[in-house]
């Protein structure tokens, strides 16, 4: 049938599954490819972003558990806010706080700006009485918990589907490959018909 200027050819989709006399088994295989590939990269995403979101938010529980506020005093005017202000809003000044084997400790702490010496602040320590971050907790410990399961499922579906790619172009050099060799083949044959 003739095509009329103007229209557009119809797409049939899911040609590759439909039996058909042009279809080959290069192109059913790649359609199994194809799904495999989808569904692999959709199962292995979901299990190992949350796989990593569960270790993460284990993570930060075993953090929190291990890490204690403790009572401390600031031993210096804390700078404004104009001075080595961090996103928080906080600064950093030299405190004083009492390890747990009761010996005396400086360091320093984020503090609120503008605070004087004396001003009682809470820092976190660990076990041994050093000072340590304070632990993500609420909102934050959900978004860094969150965001590790995203990225992980992201790379690994993305991974997957990389590798299913590059098993299809391999595919399709060899289908080229084959088609150039049939040309060969038929090509003299053809030749003559056309010249003769």
């Amino acid at each position: 049938m003739a095509r009329t200027q103007g229209t557009r050819p119809r797409k049939v989709r899911l040609w590759r599954w439909r039996r058909n006399p042009l279809r080959r088994r290069s192109d059913l295989a790649e359609a199994w490819l194809v799904l495999v590939t989808l569904l692999l990269a959709l199962l292995l995403g979901v299990f190992s972003g949350l796989t990593a979101a569960a270790a993460v938010d284990g993570s930060l529980a075993e953090r929190r558990e291990r890490t204690t506020p403790v009572p401390a005093v600031l031993a210096e005017d804390a700078a404004g806010p104009s001075v080595t202000e961090n996103g928080d809003g906080g600064v950093w000044a030299k405190v004083r706080w009492t390890a747990p084997d009761g010996t005396g400790r400086t360091g320093r702490a984020e503090v609120d700006p503008g605070s004087p010496a004396g001003t009682g602040v809470t820092v976190w320590t660990d076990p041994e009485g050093r000072l340590v971050s304070a632990p993500p907790d609420g909102a934050e410990a959900r978004f860094q918990t969150v965001m590790a399961g995203v990225t992980v499922a992201v790379a690994a579906g993305g991974a997957v589907l990389l590798g299913g790619w590059l098993v299809r172009f391999r595919l399709r050099l060899r289908r080229l490959a084959e088609w150039e060799a049939e040309w060969r083949r038929v090509e003299p044959s053809w030749r003559k018909r056309m010249t003769g």
